[in-house]
């Protein structure tokens, strides 16, 4: 405990260079863009177009909410956390000039990551209010849950963002494996679908997939009008553990980085 105090510590001294260093990446990925943050909601809404083809016409599902402003929602939520581990997995083999030659803490470079893809959520948040809008779906007092909802996903995904950026660094095949885990991992997620109606075995392994709880209480708060159950109250806390872990973990790896770079 005493070691991860130092490390929070550490982080918090140099925490005008994550500003810095996010703002850096802000501007990177949207340099000489037409759209610029357009991207930060373009893609959610291709997706969003095409399933609701998909079940609303071929194989209609009832998700008790118009399928759009669902598949939308989950959408949002689930691209962040696909962005923050897309820039993630290369953040600290791409700068290899910055992690051999100055001091600071490396985990920089993945927290950067995640918080330039927070700035997109926040821009898909104010699309996803105006698709609400349209399909008349109301905003509850539960949408003051929002900010713990996203603190938890935060978590979750700076966790995994530290380790598939460590991961990467040590095996440069995690770069090539991680596009198609994640497309497997957002089927296997209620991102579209409510992955909770699926029965027999694989409907039991999917339930142990951390991901749906964040997205279920994503969606609960925005569009659902409720606050999150059990489940979520259960990774929120396991997304505090994993956040801790990994970041040892990282602390504790990163004087080899060098020597891999």
């Amino acid at each position: 405990m005493t070691i991860l105090m130092e490390v929070v510590a550490e982080q918090w001294e140099y925490r005008e260079l994550l500003v810095r260093m996010t703002a850096r990446d802000l501007l990177l990925r949207y340099k000489q863009t037409v759209m610029g943050f357009g991207w930060a909601i373009f893609m959610p809404l291709v997706n969003t177009a095409i399933f609701s083809v998909i079940f609303t016409r071929v194989a209609t599902i009832d998700v008790g909410a118009p399928y759009p402003v669902y598949a939308f929602c989950g959408l949002v939520a689930w691209n962040f956390f696909a962005s923050s581990l897309r820039f993630s997995v290369t953040s600290l083999t791409s700068n290899p000039s910055l992690v051999t030659k100055v001091y600071f803490p490396r985990e920089i470079f993945p927290f950067s990551a995640v918080l330039v893809s927070l700035v997109d959520l926040a821009v898909a948040l104010l699309v996803l209010g105006g698709v609400m809008l349209y399909y008349h779906v109301p905003i509850g007092g539960s949408i003051l849950f929002l900010p713990v909802v996203i603190l938890a996903l935060a978590m979750f995904t700076a966790a995994a963002a530290l380790l598939i950026s460590m991961a990467n660094l040590f095996y440069r095949d995690v770069k090539y494996l991680f596009e198609v885990v994640i497309a497997v991992w957002m089927f296997a997620t209620s991102v579209v679908f409510p992955v909770g109606r699926v029965g027999g075995r694989l409907g039991a392994l999917l339930a142990f997939n951390p991901m749906t709880p964040l997205i279920e209480a994503f969606r609960d708060v925005v569009i659902g009008q409720q606050l999150p159950g059990t489940a979520f109250a259960v990774t929120f806390v396991v997304s505090a553990i994993l956040l801790a872990a990994a970041w040892m973990a990282f602390h504790a790896a990163e004087f080899e980085f060098a020597e891999n770079l």
